[in-house]
């Protein structure tokens, strides 16, 4: 193991690489091209359902935004759109989504730049995320350095292979602006003004000087008649917020469900990501491995399957491990009681009284939200096998990943770059 040296790693909790050999630096996303994420769907046979499923091809879109225009395009509501899985806004990306009640006449004429939509199918239910067999991803890294490069690459597939920290990537927690599981925290205080301010105030020095000079005035006067003069048009979520506020002023609560249900639901389990990366941290820190049981840890099986180590079955456990038929994981806290069996269940308790965050506050949030955010189990390590060429001083990586699962974590074990040089 070897700690990572980047600030913004350490406070989103990313703060081990599996290995402790040098990266291959370089430069991730030069062109969206450079990453191409395609969806496994899982199989849809339905002829009659309501929901046309139409492949989504985009390059360089966002999802929550490419989804909306495309809904004012087709004369809906935007939720009456669903998908899988959320795919990065810098790359070019192939899913499927859900649409109720539209035609594939209808659909063939939505035209918009860098975005094309095919009717594929019908269902007789939505797409739900998670509802996918993996992603598989074509990725360039350019500019790497040159020093002993094929010994790099080889040495990073090899650990890859053989597991290494399953964290959230840093595009769950906002890829230029990581406010995510902050803007998250607040929202399970119930601090809905925090939230908003932390959504709408919080400058980065990756913005425009006109961005940061927005949102550090809205964040000193919490003035949203002068955002929304002062903030940039294609700011659309902060200006949506804003204009509630000037109709409705000191109503935050209701600024924040301005934001589209996905992306407020999104804020609300970044936090639990968060939880999660940090948790995982502290593992390493404790000395122990990512994929040697421990007695307390929980399993995970492929087929969802859930259990305990103890130890009378801790041998029958690691054995399970090395077939791949199960993973040590580790449990997100949610709404309702969690049960301690061992130290990564105190690991995480720790982190929850440090915060100040209950089971209580999650439930406060699945009612504001209206989405449950229960806990859920996942796994701490991740085995990708990688084929990787290397072409002078360009890598590119071919993989595939279960859903939920980032690229990103792959790719920061081979370069162990500055996190900004991957978005």
């Amino acid at each position: 193991m070897m700690p990572s040296p980047h600030p913004l790693e350490v406070e989103l909790g990313m703060r081990y690489y599996a290995s402790d050999t040098p990266g291959i630096g370089g430069r991730l996303r030069a062109s969206p091209a450079d990453f191409v994420v395609d969806e496994l769907p899982l199989p849809i046979s339905d002829p009659d359902g309501p929901y046309l499923i139409c492949r989504l091809t985009k390059t360089n879109w966002e999802l929550q935004r490419a989804v909306k225009e495309i809904a004012k395009r087709l004369g809906i509501s935007h939720r009456r759109i669903a998908w899988a899985g959320t795919k990065d806004k810098n790359a070019v990306t192939t899913q499927l989504i859900s649409i109720y009640d539209v035609s594939p006449e209808t659909v063939e004429q939505v035209r918009l730049a860098d975005i094309t939509l095919e009717a594929v199918g019908r269902s007789q239910h939505p797409l739900i995320l998670g509802g996918l067999e993996g992603n598989r991803f074509d990725i360039l890294i350019r500019d790497c350095i040159e020093d002993d490069l094929p010994a790099r690459v080889q040495a990073a597939t090899a650990v890859s292979s053989a597991g290494i920290p399953n964290y959230y990537g840093l595009q769950r927690f906002g890829v230029v602006r990581p406010v995510t599981h902050l803007v998250g925290e607040r929202i399970l205080k119930g601090d809905y003004e925090g939230a908003v301010t932390t959504y709408i105030g919080r400058a980065y020095p990756r913005e425009s000087e006109e961005a940061q000079h927005a949102r550090t005035h809205f964040a000193e006067t919490h003035d949203a008649r002068a955002a929304l003069a002062d903030l940039p048009v294609r700011m659309t979520y902060e200006r949506a917020m804003a204009n509630h506020l000037v109709a409705n002023p000191g109503d935050y609560a209701g600024a924040l469900r301005a934001l589209p249900p996905k992306l407020l639901s999104l804020l609300v389990s970044a936090y639990q990501s968060y939880l999660f990366n940090r948790a995982l941290s502290s593992r390493l820190d404790a000395g122990m491995s990512l994929t040697e049981p421990e007695v307390g840890d929980r399993l995970l099986f492929s087929g969802g399957r859930e259990d305990i180590v103890t130890a009378r079955n801790r041998q029958a456990a690691l054995l399970q491990i090395r077939r791949g038929r199960t993973r040590v994981a580790l449990f997100i806290p949610g709404a309702g009681a969690v049960a301690s069996y061992g130290p990564m269940d105190e690991i995480m308790q720790d982190l929850m009284a440090e915060s100040g965050i209950s089971a209580g506050d999650f439930e406060r949030a699945s009612r504001f939200v209206e989405t449950a955010f229960s806990g859920v189990l996942r796994s701490i390590s991740l085995f990708a096998d990688v084929e990787a060429d290397v072409s002078g001083t360009d890598v590119r990586l071919k993989f595939t990943l279960p859903p939920g699962h980032y690229a990103t974590t792959v790719c920061r074990e081979y370069m162990k770059a500055d996190p900004y040089m991957m978005i």
